[in-house]
């Protein structure tokens, strides 16, 4: 079961003038941006699992970053998760970490199946997102782009007997992987191509709304209208 939802205030934006925090000092805290696809996955994860209290929010901001999350995160990037002394970084690895470190719902199957086509899904979002992000950076073909989201409807088969989510019926860390980017790709491809991503996958048009029924996708999803404008000015220099 999905966490109940939190009306949580979210914290505003640090950025080259603000004070840095006192890392390492037993809180846990997660450094993230509202915006970004990458940083929603461990905001996601943190938020099924029901960790408001217990993971702090530290959103950074990333066109006025400050000059001590360098010291904090040599990546400089976000997501990244301080805790018991020590910072871990890369998405995907955060939504196993979040998840096998704390308490809440697990957001992994016991079903050997499917924990491997997790791993596989895992896996797949690597080579499935660049595609997407280079066919709107104009580098990538229409046959790319349209084999990426088919590829995405075909994985939905697998399960679609159980459920609408890419485990079946239980949302789960596959879609924790993908929710962010596909929620934002839907909009970006409407408005820059006039192209529905929907249209010919009934699997993907129903998992999108299903989403949208699981608490923590609803607290995390920031405004649409900023993400849209903020992702086209800084990946695609759309101002």
């Amino acid at each position: 079961m999905a966490t109940q939802l939190t009306q949580e205030i979210l914290p505003p934006f640090l950025g080259s003038n603000s004070e840095p925090p006192s890392v390492f000092d037993g809180t846990t805290r997660l450094y993230t941006t509202y915006y970004c696809p990458f940083a929603q996955r461990a905001w996601l994860a943190r938020n099924y699992k029901g960790l408001h209290d217990t993971i702090q929010l530290v959103p950074i901001d990333l066109d006025d970053r400050p000059a001590w999350y360098k010291e904090v995160y040599p990546e400089n990037k976000v997501p990244a998760l301080e805790h018991n002394n020590k910072i871990i970084g890369e998405s995907l690895d955060l939504i196993k970490y979040i998840d096998a470190h704390f308490e809440g719902p697990s957001l992994f199957p016991e079903d050997p199946a499917k924990k491997e086509f997790t791993e596989e899904l895992f896996d797949y979002s690597n080579k499935w997102n660049p595609t997407l992000f280079f066919y709107l950076k104009g580098t990538k073909s229409d046959d790319e782009m349209k084999t990426a989201f088919d590829t995405l409807e075909e994985y939905f088969s697998k399960y679609n007997h159980e459920g609408p989510f890419l485990l079946g019926a239980q949302f789960s860390a596959a879609d924790v992987a993908y929710a962010p980017f596909v929620q934002r790709y839907y909009y970006l491809f409407t408005d820059l191509h006039k192209y529905d991503i929907t249209e010919g996958r009934p699997k993907l048009a129903a998992w999108l709304k299903a989403l949208d029924t699981v608490e923590a996708c609803l607290e995390t999803k920031w405004d649409e209208e900023l993400n849209l404008k903020i992702y086209k000015r800084r990946n695609l220099g759309i101002i």
